[in-house]
């Protein structure tokens, strides 16, 4: 039986989560003709927040990443990346779930965007993330926990 779990991210693991995420949104921006390695280590570097990360890990195995900020109302999860072999597994499903029981315990909804004509935009639309705004590079989406 595969065991999914959450490990901390510490300062020294940004290399290695910067390629995961390029790996995971490749395909996506180079189908958007906007693939930029360098674009992608500043656009990240920015985002860093090692307090508010968490590596996903299955079967002792790192397979993603999970950002979620929790300082803010709604929370707002930043980068949810799975390596391309961990994808369609069910493994999202299983991160995106325990964000949403974790936000319901506290009474907290989720924003998030997602690159437009990415995938990405049918899984969270699957696990009740309604859309709320949409630009020429992104959509937004909300979750609100059921009362």
């Amino acid at each position: 039986m595969t065991q999914l779990g959450f490990a901390p991210v510490a300062a020294e693991d940004f290399e290695a989560l910067l390629a995961l995420r390029i790996r995971a949104m490749r395909p996506a921006l180079e189908a958007l003709g906007r693939f930029d390695p360098e674009r992608a280590r500043a656009r990240f570097l920015g985002q860093f927040e090692p307090e508010a990360m968490r590596w996903v890990m299955r079967d002792g195995a790192r397979v993603g990443l999970l950002t979620l900020r929790k300082g803010q109302q709604p929370w707002h999860l930043r980068h949810m990346y799975l390596e391309p072999e961990a994808q369609g597994q069910a493994v999202g499903a299983w991160v995106i779930g325990q964000a949403q029981q974790e936000a319901a315990a506290a009474g907290a909804g989720i924003a998030l965007e997602a690159l437009r004509g990415s995938a990405a935009n049918r899984f969270y639309q699957r696990h009740g993330f309604a859309g709320v705004a949409e630009d020429e590079l992104e959509c937004s989406y909300r979750w609100e926990p059921r009362p």
